[in-house]
């Protein structure tokens, strides 16, 4: 009897353990109808490298399976047939010829017509929020039991609450401003020892920040977002991941992280991916190098990585119903792997969009990432848009500075269109005036509101889609603390429950603060309904005497933009722009309402930018 009972305790305790062998399966799920048939999965836990899996599913077979030199990975390659149907299957791991474990694993029906998502576009305006800095939502996850940094509201760098229910209650107000998109910083999982609150060290690739909320809530922010009329686009990481992350503390190769367990710096010379002459030498240590020590880099060159991570970001794209995805440091990872992870992931969805941030003011290097450009060197991308960073640049130095000669001021802006040459698709590049990781637009103009306006109605009259950031509607600045990235992220006032100034509602924001706030949301809902801005050709005109003139145009529309920077009003001569204004008679002034004759001569305010429908 008591052998019997030792047997049967023997029996349930190995029962439990072996249910207990698997601690990932990434991906959980997948779904039937995918362009691309293969499907890995990594399945990762105490020594199940060993193992052999077995399972029976119609239309379901077994490529592959790849073990590591860490004992606790096996990687399984499957391959999907056309006509495979949604259901749950179990994957049996056996020990010589015992089951050690069984996992269910689910193959769902995707989203009706997800394979034709539309992306972002020239119709919409990208809001960009931080998701730590812009409204709690729900102040009991700002602490999370066995993550590694606690909030603390008056640390600059610190976390302080702000989450995805925070954004979900703010969609109103978004919709309401005229905003129809929305680009988060990254809301994965950053559990580091500190300074995790902007995401860009992720600790698991398939898991959002418990500070920010759940899986479940992400997705349920996005649907209702579309149900608004805002699109969502996520903010990804190609080129690293945090210190702290799982894979990286059990590396499955040696080669999984490059220059392995050193810390090795980039170099950012990015110019050594186009130069002619770089050196091996120079181009690895640009694009294995760190960029601190606390995100190691990634060697997509290792295929089971490389996989991983494309089907990573098409699993999110499914799960979450995206419309696009902004892409962290774009050039640094492999560049043939990015060639790769674009096309693969514009193949599953044609319509999508992606943006790929190549930090550098320079269109000839910019332009190297754009999908169709012949590139010098036969590189190959299927990257749809880029930040238009070069035009960022000139917009402010146009601003800025004096109308001297031909080298200075409104001409800045001039020149760089005028190098749109270089692109493949100019029109699809993405335009802002800031982001996280720069100077307040109001700073960068030197808190001028007039210089600030002009800037504003630029970047929503221009080709390109428009980004801004969150506060910009209400004058937020970091003019006392420049290049400081945790004031240039300040929290969004009326965000927290207490806060004495609230945006949303405009309780005590200041005149100045209101009228702006104001200004943008006639902008944005008047650019919102014209779709000459959204698809129209652009032509402009060299800028003189501190005057600069363009038009958006078709068949059917006509919009004429007058930047005068001049302290007081302006006598334009129309006469110089008679190719395009030769059957108009007069023109609206979308800002002010009055219709004004188009004769020889049209008065602009003083240092305004104005904009006329013509008629």
């Amino acid at each position: 009897m008591i052998k019997l009972i030792n047997l049967l305790i023997l029996t349930i305790a190995f029962t439990a353990n072996a249910n207990q062998v698997i601690k990932k399966v990434e991906p959980e799920n997948w779904w039937v109808g995918m362009k691309n048939p293969a499907l890995q999965i990594l399945l990762y836990g105490d020594n199940v490298g060993h193992l052999t899996p077995s399972f029976s599913k119609k239309g379901v077979s077994l490529e592959k399976v790849v073990n590591v030199k860490s004992p606790n990975y096996l990687f399984l390659y499957l391959k999907l047939d056309k006509n495979v149907q949604a259901g749950t299957f179990q994957i049996n791991l056996r020990d010589n010829s015992k089951v050690v474990s069984s996992i269910s694993y689910s193959l769902l029906t995707r989203e009706e017509d997800s394979a034709n998502r539309q992306g972002f576009d020239n119709s919409d305006v990208m809001y960009l929020i931080t998701p730590d800095r812009f409204a709690n939502g729900d102040p009991s996850n700002d602490d999370i039991e066995n993550m590694l940094e606690t909030s603390d509201r008056d640390d600059t760098n610190g976390r302080h609450g702000g989450d995805i229910e925070g954004i979900r209650q703010s969609l109103d107000y978004l919709s309401d401003m005229g905003f129809n998109a929305i680009w988060l910083n990254p809301v994965l999982e950053n559990n580091m020892h500190e300074y995790s609150y902007h995401g860009y060290a992720a600790t698991d690739l398939y898991k959002v920040d418990a500070r920010f909320g759940s899986n479940e809530e992400y997705k349920e922010f996005i649907a209702e977002a579309d149900s608004k009329g805002i699109k969502v686009i996520m903010d990804m990481i190609l080129n690293h991941v945090g210190s702290e992350h799982w894979f990286v503390k059990d590396k499955p190769t040696d080669d999984w992280i490059n220059f392995g367990d050193s810390f090795v710096s980039t170099s950012h010379r990015r110019n050594t991916i186009q130069d002619l002459y770089a050196s091996n030498t120079d181009k690895k240590h640009f694009s294995d190098g760190w960029f601190v020590k606390t995100m190691p880099d990634l060697n997509q060159r290792n295929e089971l990585l490389a996989d991983y991570l494309i089907q990573n970001t098409i699993w999110w794209i499914e799960y979450g119903g995206l419309s696009g995805i902004r892409m962290d440091t774009y050039p640094y990872p492999d560049k043939d792997f990015m060639s790769d992870w674009t096309c693969k992931v514009m193949n599953e969805y044609p319509r999508f969009n992606i943006v790929g941030e190549e930090w550098v003011n320079e269109p000839s290097i910019v332009s190297y990432w754009q999908r169709g450009k012949v590139n010098h060197d036969g590189y190959k991308s299927c990257l749809p848009s880029l930040m238009d960073f070069p035009l960022q640049d000139a917009l402010t130095r146009a601003l800025t500075e004096e109308e001297r000669t031909y080298g200075s001021g409104l001409i800045e802006s001039y020149k760089m269109l005028a190098r749109d040459f270089l692109y493949p698709d100019p029109d699809a590049l993405v335009i802002f005036p800031d982001n996280h990781n720069m100077d307040r637009f109001f700073t960068q103009v030197n808190e001028d509101v007039d210089l600030f306006k002009m800037g504003l109605v630029y970047i929503l009259t221009m080709r390109g889609t428009p980004q801004l950031y969150y506060g910009t509607e209400i004058l937020m600045n970091n003019s006392e603390a420049k290049d400081n990235h945790g004031v240039i992220r300040s929290d969004f006032p009326g965000g927290w429950a207490g806060d004495s100034i609230n945006a949303f509602t405009g309780k005590n924001l200041t005149t100045e603060q209101r009228e702006t706030q104001n200004y943008l949301k006639t902008l944005l809902n008047w650019r919102k309904d014209t779709s000459v801005i959204h698809t129209g050709k652009l032509m402009h005109f060299t800028p003189e005497n501190g005057l600069y003139v363009y038009f958006r145009y078709n068949d059917d529309e006509k919009i004429m933009v007058v930047i005068n920077k001049h302290e007081t009003s302006t006598s334009l001569d129309l006469s110089r722009f008679e190719e395009m204004l030769s059957d108009s008679s007069s023109a609206k002034n979308i800002l002010t309402g009055s219709v004004v004759a188009l004769d020889k001569t049209l008065t602009v305010a003083g240092k305004t930018a104005s904009i006329f429908e013509v008629k």
